[in-house]
């Protein structure tokens, strides 16, 4: 008997999405092709006032925005010619859509088929702590390399901005802007140059070495770049300090026979006092140790299984009779049942997976520096704006192809049944009949070709072989590398236990000796009032008595002589040291 289907609670009446999609649609729409462009632009400007940057950021665009309208003019003009076509406006705009989803998808399958294998694959190689360490000493090598480049860069961009500082003076009409660019270097460098500037020196009108305002602009754009630059590398080396030494602290604890997990340096960040309740040496020796290899090596087979359910589907969806998507089918089940809690629960964690190899993949994207995400809140604008650009790009052929997947879509599903909201925003794609019956369908199966390429790590190869470091396990560049940075990490790990050690000595000095200096202090005052009530009375006594508190005195520095203990030079600190503040007793 069939079942009954009851309303469930989280039903939507008709009419709602069908809004809701046109609004997020049309918005990201213009977001993507439009409204972010020209605030890359706007964001990457030199120009010293917001006309100045909305000037630039329009001249900058206006190619971009011109191959549009010409693209779309000449196809306007085809169309009006050619009798053949009778193109109305809704189908005019379901080819625009068409274009932006077939743009969308071409990249959505690259990104995919990427995130696919590299997702399980980092999970398991994260259960290696050797792999970990490796990988972590690698990267040290190319940061420092990174952050050396960084250094000489901002330098000769400090040069050039105090050469501009000291040709213009307080009352050129420019000087308002080198006044800008001095604001966005460093407090360093700012004092440095405010040291060696005179400003009562009038600039001479007759000479010609001036800047024009449009170089000062580019050598502003210039300042904010290196100086980002020099900020993002200094932040990750820390951090990636910071990872060496656990990491390092996890390979030597794994032999512990106490199972308390030991760190060689304490975090240098306050610590939640619930977290450090609960999550003691012991719990984090277990987790660090035993537990986590083994989540992350079930987490990574998971993982792996979810992807050959995708790559299966996304070559075989296109197949009706029989049903070999394994998302259509799982779907096709709940609907007999009328289970909505469960279609519901399909849909978002499919959707989730996808979304995660897709949007992941575009976080490890760097091309060059021109786009790179960083983490710590070390991104420039540029960056965050071109990934909003892309997220806004691939979101709309990410939901097409999981309609295909669950075979939603009646354009793949050959079914006269109700269409869903997103599709009836899309129009109907039998307008363009070669991209809804070939690309849209088989298109997809090329996920199968990249994820092989990404198994054998094709594209890392070229990469490597075109001379862009890439880590490679059997490669002679990355062992070099990776000798190199093991070395670094073991540098900077002398000099931060080097640092410890002083400041121990120099708390441990005050410790000690802070409290006996008081009570000396004290008892010789005690001492000369009781000098002055008793001479009369003990003529005999005071002779002895002086000559003991002198014998401790003496015996006192002869003590602290012995106890101290060699300090570590630090310019900074030279005030701090105890002999020489207390050098007056």
């Amino acid at each position: 008997s069939k079942q009954k289907c009851f309303k469930p609670w989280s039903y939507i009446p008709d009419g709602i999405m069908p809004i809701f999609w046109r609004v997020v649609y049309w918005t990201s729409q213009f977001l993507t092709w439009i409204l972010l462009p020209f605030m890359q632009s706007y964001a990457r400007s030199g120009g010293f006032s917001i006309t100045g940057k909305i000037k630039t950021a329009l001249i900058e665009n206006a190619i971009y925005y011109g191959t549009y309208l010409l693209i779309f003019g000449a196809f306007l003009i085809y169309v009006a010619v050619n009798p053949n076509f009778n193109l109305q406006w809704n189908q005019l705009q379901t080819i625009g859509i068409a274009a932006a989803n077939t743009w969308g998808l071409f990249l959505l399958v690259l990104l995919l088929g990427y995130g696919l294998v590299e997702i399980p694959r980092s999970h398991w190689n994260g259960a290696k702590r050797g792999y970990l360490l490796m990988k972590t000493y690698f990267k040290a090598a190319k940061l420092m390399t990174e952050k050396a480049d960084a250094e000489e860069n901002l330098e000769d961009i400090m040069e050039e901005v105090r050469k501009v500082s000291e040709s213009i003076k307080y009352n050129h009409p420019l000087r308002k802007c080198v006044d800008t660019i001095l604001k966005k270097c460093p407090t360093e460098y700012q004092e440095r140059m405010g040291r060696n500037m005179d400003d009562y020196e009038d600039f001479d009108e007759r000479q010609n070495s001036y800047p024009s305002e449009k170089s000062l602009a580019k050598l502003h754009k210039q300042v904010i770049y290196s100086v980002q630059r020099h900020r993002r590398t200094q932040v990750q080396w820390q951090i990636l300090l910071e990872q060496a030494f656990y990491l390092e602290d996890v390979a030597k604890n794994e032999s512990s026979a106490t199972r308390q997990f030991v760190h060689t340096f304490h975090s240098q960040e306050p610590e939640n006092k619930i977290f450090q309740y609960f999550y003691t040496p012991t719990v984090e020796w277990y987790w660090e140790c035993l537990l986590r290899p083994w989540f992350y090596r079930v987490l990574a087979v998971v993982l792996a299984m979810f992807s050959v359910i995708v790559v299966w589907s996304e070559c075989t969806f296109f197949s009706t009779k029989p049903v070999l998507s394994l998302f259509a089918v799982f779907i096709q089940l709940a609907e007999k049942t009328y289970n909505y809690i469960y279609i519901e629960m399909a849909c978002f964690l499919t959707i989730f997976f996808l979304s995660i190899c897709v949007y992941s993949t575009v976080f490890r994207i760097r091309v060059f520096n021109y786009y790179y995400l960083a983490s710590h809140h070390q991104t420039d604008a540029y960056s965050l704006l071109f990934s909003g650009m892309l997220f806004c790009r691939l979101t709309p052929p990410l939901c097409l192809n999981f309609l295909g997947l669950t075979h939603m879509d009646a354009t793949i599903s050959h079914k006269n049944t109700q269409p869903t909201a997103y599709t009836s925003i899309m129009g109907s794609m039998r307008v363009l009949s070669f991209i809804a019956d070939g690309f849209y369908i088989y298109y997809p199966m090329l996920v199968v070709i990249l994820c092989i390429a990404t198994y054998f790590s094709l594209g890392t190869r070229c990469l490597n072989l075109l001379g862009f470091q890439q880590f490679m396990g059997d490669s002679e560049m990355t062992s070099d590398l990776i000798d190199e940075g093991k070395e670094l990490i073991r540098r900077e790990k002398r000099k931060r236990q080097r640092q410890e050690e002083g400041e121990n000595r120099r708390r441990e000095w005050k410790e000690r000796y802070g409290n006996r200096d008081d009570s000396t202090r004290s008892r010789a005052v005690h001492t000369d009032q009781k000098e002055s009530s008793f001479s009369e009375t003990n003529a005999n006594r005071p002779l002895s008595k002086y000559t003991r508190s002198n014998g401790r005195t003496e015996r006192d520095r002869i003590e602290l002589l012995q106890d101290a203990e060699p300090l570590d030079f630090n310019a900074d600190s030279v005030n701090d040291d105890p002999l020489e503040s207390d050098s007056g007793r």
